[in-house]
């Protein structure tokens, strides 16, 4: 599971995601089936913040690929969920 294809429209180098990104926001939301991995992916995505994304951007990308996401990519949540 990676978020690679979606580096360019989350660090702020592409205006809307890539087909390849959105596919992967789709499969990553899939395999959140259970608690323990929800929480590792939030944690995951908390720690994204660093790598150079952009917030705003990790917040649109649920809704620009019209996938309805169980774990928030936002890098402010809390991860007890």
């Amino acid at each position: 599971m990676s978020l690679i294809p979606c580096r360019p429209f989350l660090t702020g180098g592409a205006s809307t995601p890539i087909p390849q990104c959105c596919l992967a926001v789709a499969n990553i939301n899939a395999a959140a089936t259970t608690p323990t991995t929800r929480r590792d992916l939030c944690r995951c995505f908390k720690k994204a913040g660093p790598a150079g994304v952009v917030p705003d951007k990790a917040k649109q990308l649920p809704r620009l690929c019209g996938v309805r996401v169980i774990v928030p990519i936002d890098l402010t949540v809390n991860c007890g969920l």
